[in-house]
């Protein structure tokens, strides 16, 4: 048995070995943690941009308490942590000399962190905007559709989806280039999306999902041009592409919502999504 404290890895395989119970057991909660376990296990780290990957199990008594992920130089994703557990982690981490961008969790975990971070290191913390909040699926209702009809994405809408999510991550604060060139190396070209066109065949939203991990799908990426919003195009597709999640065997649906849009929010409510929690991101200096 290891003692107890903080053991970090650059093996996805074996950090999913020690945590992957702990981590689908509350999937919702670490729903970031998953995919980006899945996406290192399949793809690499360096198909990502990052030098390498790290991961974090906090074990005591033999049992996992915690954990993070870091696509190093990128800064740290957190999963739910006491305050001290942060402080704990983020002392090992400034003893190992890390050098730290941003860290990101539920807005209480996130908050510890960063308070933390600052203390050990004397690092500043900004809170990025926007904050989000995390939702999962109760019982899908449906609205009444606008006219026209939703489809899986097709070889000819690439470049279409390539733009619209570049205008997203544009929207959500990301710091990404989306296009022919760098598609294949960013968090969206693993997913499968759904149009929603008008009757005479003109795409005018789209919604992605990630693939099944854990028994959880996380729908990711609604995106209407704002010139259409208003219209029930985005409940539209949000509607398809959360009943597609459902047939594809999700027991667990959720979304992040972007906290400073009070429609995308009311939308998601509509639909059947709960909150789960809030969620943040804090910058250093």
């Amino acid at each position: 048995m290891r003692p107890d404290g903080w053991h970090l890895t650059e093996d996805v395989d074996e950090f999913l070995a020690r945590a992957g119970d702990f981590l689908r057991a509350r999937p919702g909660l670490h729903v970031l943690q998953l995919t980006w376990a899945e996406r290192v296990r399949k793809r690499g780290a360096a198909a990502f941009g990052a030098e390498t990957a790290v991961f974090g199990v906090l074990e005591r008594a033999g049992r996992v308490h915690g954990t993070f992920y870091r696509l190093a130089p990128r800064g740290v994703g957190l999963s739910p942590l006491t305050p001290e557990q942060a402080d704990s982690l983020a002392a090992h981490l400034a003893a190992l000399g890390h050098s730290l961008p941003s860290a990101g969790a539920d807005h209480g975990t996130a908050t510890a962190f960063a308070e933390a971070w600052q203390r050990r290191t004397g690092a500043t913390p900004r809170l990025r905007d926007p904050r989000l909040r995390l939702y999962r699926l109760g019982t899908l209702t449906t609205p009444e559709p606008p006219a026209g009809r939703g489809r899986v994405l097709g070889e000819e809408d690439l470049d279409q989806v390539m733009y619209w999510c570049g205008e997203f991550a544009k929207a959500v604060g990301e710091d990404v280039a989306v296009d022919a060139g760098s598609w294949a190396g960013t968090r969206f070209a693993d997913k499968r999306y759904t149009l929603w066109e008008t009757p005479d065949g003109t795409p005018v939203s789209v919604a992605g999902m990630n693939p099944l991990i854990g028994g959880q799908i996380q729908v990711d990426v609604v995106y209407t041009p704002a010139h259409l919003r208003g219209r029930g195009y985005a409940a539209a597709v949000t509607a398809e592409v959360s009943r597609a999640a459902l047939a594809a065997g999700a027991e667990d649906v959720v979304l992040f919502a972007d906290l400073s849009n009070p429609a995308s929010n009311a939308l998601y409510r509509r639909l059947g999504y709960r909150p789960l929690n809030d969620w943040s991101s804090y910058d250093f200096s």
